[in-house]
């Protein structure tokens, strides 16, 4: 194991502030990195200087073993200057988290000589798997590997096989760079700079070790929480990939109110003549935009803070909870895209034009709302299920 200690001494609140301090300079890039359709190695190499990467990353591997809040805080920072590089630094991020639950060996494959190596995913479990010794054979097509291109591994969903009667086997596999292509299919209207392709494996064989089930991520008890004992890895794991995919969309939202005040501002009504900053209608919508993203907040911050203080404590969190978290975490996004919907539409006309600083926020925002971690229907009918005094049917929570 080759442990990294470059940011040993790293507070919370001085992670914060770094990205709080790169904050502009990602604003200044965002039409670069739409226009390519990708992140830049320069903002790659920005956050693994800042150690944004590192959040979540287990101590063992050079990591910070920070609480999941202080990432999200950093995540919406970002959003609020570039929402697609927010975005990438969510799903690639949260790898790290999620490869210090695999067996030992697959961590040291990843981390034993380059703690810094990162990892994109497609969590889809579209993959044919088969059984071969010691491990699977997976091939398959995967979409929307968000921030790929700077990844040298990928997590890929599909089912293992199982013997009759026994219940689905979902799990994670871990494939090497070597062992997959990527396809340019990124052409797409929101959050354009994530370079999201596809991933292409043929047939590739993937050590039992290089997996991780979805099972052992709902029940928390995971191989790797044998080495990695730290309350941040007793967390479900369901509860923090879908934090990663909706934690940008409150940042898109400040961003787009932050835009929103600064069009009222300046802007004279052509219809009226008046200064918009002035208009009862556009003073109504910043305040009520403010508050719902303000609430929006605070729910996800609390949510966490509960199940943090019960993995400290080492309890168990209760399925009820889990249940109501998950839908908070999808409702967070729908919310957010109403906030944006509403500042988008009291703009006025002139919104409508490209060269708006309104516009990458409404169409990103919908982009992350229609991700599938982010759709109301499936944890909204299950919370429902709950309250009713039925099981809950959803083991990604």
């Amino acid at each position: 194991m080759n442990e990294d200690h470059t940011h040993a001494t790293i507070t919370p609140e001085e992670i914060v502030q770094r990205a709080h301090a790169i904050a502009p300079v990602l604003k200044a890039r965002a039409p670069a990195t739409n226009a390519a359709r990708c992140l830049s190695k320069e903002t790659i190499a920005d956050f693994q200087e800042a150690g944004f990467f590192r959040i979540l990353q287990p101590a063992r591997y050079g990591g910070f073993e920070m609480d999941p809040q202080v990432f999200f805080t950093v995540q919406t920072i970002i959003a609020a200057a570039c929402p697609s590089t927010a975005w990438c630094l969510g799903v690639i991020a949260v790898h790290s988290w999620q490869l210090a639950l695999f067996p030992e060996a697959a961590q040291e494959a990843v981390w034993g000589e380059d703690t810094s190596v990162l990892i994109s995913s497609s969590y889809m479990p579209v993959g044919k798997v088969t059984a071969a010794e010691g491990g699977y054979r997976l091939s398959g097509r995967w979409g929307f590997s968000s921030g790929s291109d700077h990844c040298q591994w990928v997590f890929l969903g599909a089912f293992a096989p199982t013997e009759a009667g026994k219940p689905p086997d979902m799990r994670t596999f871990l494939v090497p760079r070597a062992d997959y292509e990527l396809l340019d299919t990124w052409h797409v209207a929101g959050l354009r700079g994530t370079g999201s392709k596809d991933v292409v494996v043929k047939d590739a064989f993937i050590p039992e070790a290089h997996t991780h089930r979805f099972a052992d991520g709902f029940m928390c008890s995971s191989p790797g929480n044998a080495i990695n004992t730290a309350p941040l890895f007793r967390v479900p794991f369901g509860q923090i990939f879908v934090r990663s995919v909706s934690s940008s969309a409150i940042g898109m939202a400040r961003g787009a109110l932050s835009a929103y005040e600064t069009i009222c501002k300046e802007k004279i009504s052509r219809a009226s003549g008046k200064k918009s900053k002035e208009s009862p209608s556009a003073q109504q919508a910043a305040a009520a935009a403010a508050a719902k993203i303000r609430t929006t907040w605070l729910v996800l911050e609390h949510n966490f803070e509960q199940m943090m203080a019960a993995a400290r404590a080492g309890e168990k969190i209760s399925i009820a909870d889990r249940v109501q978290y998950r839908y908070d975490s999808a409702a967070a996004a729908r919310e957010c895209a109403a906030v944006v919907r509403d500042l988008f539409t009291n703009a006025g006309s002139s919104a409508i034009f490209l060269n708006s600083p309104l516009q990458v926020y409404f169409q990103d925002v919908h982009a992350a709302a229609a991700h599938y971690a982010n759709n109301l229907e499936s944890p909204g009918n299950n919370l429902g299920r709950v309250r009713f005094g039925q099981r809950s049917t959803d083991y990604f929570i």
